[in-house]
């Protein structure tokens, strides 16, 4: 029996809100997301982490402590549970591979970063990702490099340059030829 899926966004209650529109315009256009949709997920992954940060608040400092550094690791900048809670969804739209892409300088613009991860020639620890809403953490975010080769089924052999190369020769003498006739003439 197939596992059911998770929720992984909410729609805003009131979806035709002209200020909303214009502030998940902004973000869409600043972080070069596909849809309003990637909004909603960073909004409802940072409600998550805030849920689990209000409910630690009467916990022993032992897990609070864990759950710091677990949010630390993720790459978010917080030392307390008060930090967790002033986190909002640009904060998670940051740490997207998307964005990190842009930040370390491999792409120009984040359209650009996300074909390229689409595509998969941005490599994370030597495997291909070809999500650009990756979630990335501080220790990945050092192994990311990117592959852009010719695929096995489009390189070429070194006999095939040596044609081509004998071929366009070829062409430049006939060609050369051509031009010194008309002039015995």
């Amino acid at each position: 029996m197939p596992r059911r899926q998770k929720k992984t966004y909410s729609r805003p209650r009131k979806l035709y809100d002209k200020s909303l529109i214009e502030s998940e315009n902004a973000l869409i256009t600043k972080y070069g997301l596909k849809s309003r949709r990637e909004v909603w997920k960073a909004d409802f992954a940072i409600g998550k982490i805030r849920d689990i940060a209000k409910s630690l608040i009467t916990a022993e400092e032992k897990d609070k402590k864990e759950f710091v550094e677990r949010q630390a690791k993720k790459g978010f900048s917080v030392s307390n549970i008060a930090d967790v809670l002033g986190l909002n969804k640009e904060d998670w739209l940051k740490r997207r591979l998307q964005s990190i892409v842009v930040f370390k300088g491999l792409a120009k613009t984040h359209k650009q970063a996300r074909q390229l991860i689409t595509h998969k020639h941005v490599m994370i620890e030597g495997k291909a990702i070809n999500a650009p809403s990756h979630l990335t953490t501080v220790e990945e975010e050092s192994e990311i490099t990117m592959d852009i080769a010719l695929p096995a089924s489009k390189a070429i052999s070194d006999e095939e340059k040596k044609l081509i190369e004998s071929i366009n020769h070829g062409e430049k003498e006939e060609s050369e030829e051509i031009k010194q006739e008309p002039e015995k003439e």
